[in-house]
């Protein structure tokens, strides 16, 4: 933790996506390490939604505007001339990807395409995280790591996976490693990707994702509706990938300021955020494990015209653990006491930003 808790203090970070969810559970951690938050984003899409529930929009510099307008992004990017970029802004759900593919693709591959093309007019040295998902994996043995194929059986996943080849394309392209023989000089930006998924924390509102739905079914008192109950998948609670994040925009920072080439170059890729194998867990497990704090029923869901989803999904975040020093903080089961806690505590805009705070501190001292 020590590693990038010090490293943003008055550093400027833009921050796509931070209207969203884990955007901004970001947005507030930033601002507690002193970071100046510039931010590019739709509007909330949930009421209610976190980043209103914290007031960030009074807090960071809160421009709304969407990927698709490389214009608006690219000169939101340019006025904020950060140090590090994350990009956290997509079309995050998978059902809703399975029923409108191509809005899906739009918002998640040339959005993303138009960030790295507004990268490109940077003329100082970034950083920049581009998050994708655990969904990026073709077919491959268990537990999956960084090194095996891309690719995608739903178009969710398949629109994360072109994003890792044009992040990859781009970084080949246009921000190269430095190569003694050819003269060619450091890059303006060092690029890596981010993959992880299947995140749980307070103040998170979407629909087809298991905790809100949890949440929202105990609080009317009605059953729990279950879809894949046996699924298997790598749960964490946000707090975990959203370190790993920025220890590796720190890491690459200081790699790209000290022109150290060579942790440069090994930074600049893909990295895991996982669990270990103990944090794998069934969706039956993950609803079990929150009926102990928040008492209630589930009951299986029809599932006709759903799309189709690994059954079993396994991450190897082992090169995180060797090159960055990361790990999970908080197990499995602290990961739903925590988010159950929020959900329930959490009852006004006051209440919310002090769990977020209160959750925050007591994950940096762990």
């Amino acid at each position: 933790m020590a590693t990038f808790l010090k490293s943003f203090a008055g550093r400027r970070v833009f921050v796509t996506g931070h209207t969203g969810f884990k955007g901004s559970w970001l947005s507030e951690w930033l601002l507690g390490l002193g970071a100046r938050v510039s931010g590019f984003s739709l509007p909330p899409a949930t009421r209610p939604a976190l980043f209103r529930q914290l007031g960030l929009a009074d807090r960071l510099d809160h421009t709304e505007g969407d990927l698709r307008d490389a214009g608006a992004l690219q000169r939101a990017l340019v006025a904020a001339r950060p140090h590090c970029v994350f990009h956290l802004a997509a079309q995050p759900i998978v059902r809703t990807a399975h029923g409108d593919p191509a809005e899906t693709w739009a918002v998640n591959v040339m959005g993303t395409v138009n960030l790295l093309e507004a990268l490109r007019r940077l003329k100082h040295p970034c950083s920049a995280v581009i998050i994708t998902t655990d969904k990026v994996y073709a077919a491959s043995t268990d537990p999956r790591a960084e090194d095996h194929a891309v690719g995608a059986t739903e178009p969710y996943g398949g629109s994360k996976a072109a994003v890792e080849l044009a992040v990859a394309a781009w970084r080949q392209a246009y921000f190269p490693m430095p190569m003694a023989r050819s003269g060619r000089g450091f890059p303006t930006v060092a690029l890596a990707t981010a993959r992880s998924g299947n995140v749980i924390a307070g103040g998170d509102w979407a629909r087809d994702r298991l905790l809100p739905d949890c949440v929202r079914a105990l609080s009317r008192g009605v059953p729990i509706a279950v879809r894949n109950p046996l699924a298997v998948r790598p749960w964490q609670h946000a707090l975990d990938p959203l370190a790993g994040y920025l220890a590796l925009a720190a890491e690459l920072q200081e790699a790209l300021e000290a022109r150290r080439s060579g942790r440069l170059a090994e930074l600049s890729g893909a990295f895991n955020f996982g669990p270990p194998a103990s944090g794998h867990h069934s969706v039956r497990q993950v609803v079990g494990e929150v009926l102990k704090h928040w008492p209630g029923t589930w009951r299986k869901a029809r599932t006709g015209g759903q799309p189709e989803e690994t059954p079993v999904l396994r991450l190897d975040a082992g090169k995180a653990h060797r090159l960055l020093g990361w790990r999970p903080r908080w197990n499995f089961e602290r990961a739903v006491f925590e988010t159950v806690s929020w959900y329930q505590k959490a009852s006004s805009r006051s209440r919310a930003l002090q769990m977020t705070l209160e959750q925050l501190a007591t994950y940096t001292a762990s």
